[in-house]
């Protein structure tokens, strides 16, 4: 049986750096606070994950895209106040307030706003953005209910807050915002809402 934790013992981990296994509203992740971690090396150890893939951020404001984006343009910023919160990632050029560590090699971050309530006190409650990766190890599917997080990748992260199961189970659809125009990386369930959004 998959150990839960509490909504206190998941916000008292992240203050200290330590990896948390959270509900959002499209599967559970496992995330780390950002500052109190300095990087996302423990989500990759944790998943035995390829650490040249940049983790995205969960975000609690859509203003959060002007504060950890940089040059961001209007059509993301559009996107943002409609489909935000929601299953969206947007990729966008890193500001300095994001640590080295964060930014992909080309130097962007994916921010999301979840429209899930416990993930967004849970973001409140750390004061920072919440790095997060699904919860699954390295190939394996992503898990839509606590029950279904590895036993293994819940042990070492010391537990799962559980949410309101199942989740929506299909991941966040992605768009790459550097450019002219929007790009969708992955299709996830707001592809059609992305392709009316004008350059």
């Amino acid at each position: 049986m998959t150990h839960t934790i509490t909504f206190a013992e998941a916000r008292d981990a992240l203050a200290e750096g330590r990896p948390v296994i959270l509900p959002t509203d499209t599967v559970y992740g496992l995330g780390v606070a950002v500052g109190p971690a300095e990087g996302p090396g423990e989500l990759f150890r944790l998943k035995g994950r390829d650490e040249g893939k940049p983790v995205a951020w969960l975000v609690a404001d859509p203003a959060d895209l002007g504060r950890y984006g940089a040059g961001v343009p209007a059509y993301a910023r559009e996107l943002a106040a409609r489909l935000w919160p929601g299953a969206l990632t947007l990729i966008v050029g890193a500001s300095e307030e994001v640590p080295p560590a964060f930014r992909s090699a080309a130097g962007t971050i994916g921010l999301r706003m979840p429209a899930c309530e416990e993930t967004l006190a849970l973001i409140r409650a750390a004061g920072a953005p919440l790095a997060v990766t699904s919860a699954n190890p390295a190939g394996a599917p992503a898990p839509r209910r606590a029950a279904d997080v590895d036993a293994a990748l819940a042990a070492a992260a010391g537990g799962v807050l559980a949410g309101d199961d199942p989740l929506g189970g299909t991941a966040s659809t992605v768009v790459d915002c550097t450019g002219d125009a929007p790009r969708v990386l992955r299709e996830g369930p707001l592809a059609a809402a992305v392709a009316g959004a004008r350059p």
